[in-house]
């Protein structure tokens, strides 16, 4: 589990397709902190160190992720939002993280205000999944690229965020711009709420 609050912002150093996969070797400040088999939150999607060397570790994105989320679009260079798992006894900072991607969405307007930033979102809008926990409200939480965030203005299709200057900097926030694709996971309490409902309706 994860809270949404991101550590480093790691740089991709490599990349390799292997038939459906695609392993990742990314540097960061706390590689050496890392241990094989450990969960780490990349871009909001859990995925598991296979390999540790140096200053760099790898993980593996199965098809399946790749489809869902925006880590087939990295590129050498690209930074990837980090979290290490909450430990149990950790405060929660943001809000309950998972660490699954639900979809992706497309920026469509970066908007600076007096030294923050209004970040809006459009995703494909679905009125069963809908029925199911998988939208935003206002004032209610959700994850951008692993990032835990108030949601502002929401539609069906859309939302906006406000983005301080230290999350702007200290994550990828800063190399979003207009037709950035970026990865959601929405709110795990509102879907337990939203079948509950369905369940007693």
């Amino acid at each position: 589990m994860f809270s949404g609050i991101v550590e480093e912002a790691a740089t991709v150093v490599a990349l390799k397709k292997d038939k459906g996969n695609l392993h990742i070797t990314l540097r960061c400040s706390f590689t050496g902190e890392l241990k094989i088999d450990q969960s780490v939150s990349h871009n909001g999607v859990c995925l598991t160190v296979v390999s540790i060397e140096g200053d760099t570790y790898t993980v593996t994105a199965i098809q399946e992720t790749l489809d869902r989320s925006n880590l087939g679009l990295l590129e050498v260079g690209s930074k990837v939002n980090l979290e290490r798992s909450m430990p149990i006894n950790g405060r929660l900072d943001g809000h309950i993280v998972q660490g699954h991607v639900d979809q992706t969405a497309v920026c469509t307007d970066v908007t600076e205000a007096d030294g923050s930033w209004y970040y809006t979102f459009e995703y494909t809008f679905d009125r069963e999944m809908a029925k199911k926990g998988y939208l935003t409200v206002d004032k209610g939480s959700v994850t951008v690229n692993g990032v835990s965030l108030t949601v502002v203005e929401p539609t069906d299709n859309s939302f906006k965020v406000a983005i301080i200057p230290y999350t702007y900097e200290f994550t990828n926030f800063h190399q979003i711009k207009k037709g950035t694709v970026v990865n959601l996971e929405f709110d795990i309490i509102g879907k337990y709420i939203s079948r509950i409902a369905a369940l007693n309706a």
